[in-house]
């Protein structure tokens, strides 16, 4: 009696066998989102499929740092022929964290690639692989069972998001197979240099002076358990910065001695974000003794077990007593 077909399998299948695609990924997407996005569009592409990545005009402009990525393929209308496409989700671990309608319908084929542990499993096949360090991951080795050799725009895709899910190399999400895939980019001609300088160097000043306020408003509550800053529109307005220029702000939270979890609450600048002001909670644990993705759930929101987050209208006060009261009763 032949084995059933692995979930690995079933997306092969989907990927050989389709003619029509259209690829998606996360509101507000990070460096994993982006590169697998775009390297899983250049494999497709590389296979004689018709592809093409959709994403909102609002997500634009996309952080400084990702700027530098190569989107021919992108669009930001649906296509007339949207209905005969399969539907590729990348590192999306709730349907509802891309805001269009037209990939979210009844009907739709989806294939849901991802590896968030908390994945909703809404695809048509669901690939997730909670192990991979990142999505950039999955879609490598998909790539390699497909026969494909990566060109250097799909070996830039891939270790950009390996490289920042794995927070270069130093998260537990970093296992051998990240290293390995990395030397295997390596070889296929990333500049590791020039993809660092990229994406964490040559920061515009008003980044810098937006980390300055970041820091000079932290507080630290429950023995230092909890390290938490804010960023008003008033510090963006300030500091002359864009909306991404927090990333990497929460970085220097989680490094601070005694420190489980790290949050940085910053207000979203949209015209229409009125009172009760939206925020973006960012939620990092250190040790793995707390879960912030449990945090993060309870808050509407989703994410690793190391890497969460969630939006909210709460007050900074009833936000100080959520989280202390979360991250307690994980360390009770």
């Amino acid at each position: 009696m032949a084995a059933e077909p692995t979930a690995r399998d079933q997306a092969l299948a989907e990927l050989r066998d389709a003619e029509k695609f259209i690829l998606v990924t996360h509101e507000n997407p990070d460096g994993d989102a982006l590169g697998s996005l775009v390297a899983m569009h250049r494999v497709l592409v590389a296979l004689g499929k018709d592809s093409a990545m959709f994403m909102d005009a609002d997500e634009f402009p996309l952080p400084y740092e990702y700027r530098f990525f190569q989107l021919d393929g992108l669009i930001s209308t649906p296509p007339d022929d949207v209905e005969e496409r399969t539907v590729v989700f990348l590192d999306c671990g709730n349907i509802d964290r891309n805001p269009a309608d037209v990939v979210k319908r009844a009907d739709a084929h989806i294939l849901n690639i991802d590896h968030h542990h908390d994945n909703t499993r809404f695809g048509t096949v669901n690939l997730v692989v909670e192990q991979a360090s990142c999505t950039a991951e999955i879609v490598w080795d998909l790539m390699r069972a497909l026969g494909v050799t990566p060109t250097p725009d799909i070996a830039d895709a891939l270790y950009v998001g390996l490289v920042t899910d794995t927070g270069k190399f130093m998260y537990e999400n970093t296992g051998t197979r990240a290293h390995v895939m990395a030397a295997e980019l390596i070889e296929a001609g990333v500049d590791v240099n020039a993809i660092y300088r990229r994406l964490y160097e040559e920061m515009p000043y008003a980044k810098l002076e937006l980390l300055g306020r970041g820091l000079a408003n932290i507080q630290r509550f429950d023995d230092g358990s909890l390290t938490f800053t804010r960023l008003s529109r008033a510090d963006y307005e300030a500091a002359g910065a864009e909306e991404s220029y927090s990333e990497g702000v929460i970085d220097h939270l989680r490094c601070v001695q005694g420190t489980r979890v790290a949050a940085v609450a910053r207000e979203v600048l949209a015209p229409d974000n009125v009172p009760p002001l939206r925020k973006k909670v960012s939620l990092r644990s250190t040790d793995g003794t707390v879960d912030v993705s449990v945090i993060a759930r309870a808050g509407g929101g989703g994410g690793h077990r190391q890497a969460a987050g969630f939006t909210t209208t709460m007050s900074d006060d009833e936000l100080v007593a959520f989280l202390r009261g979360q991250v307690a009763a994980q360390l009770a």
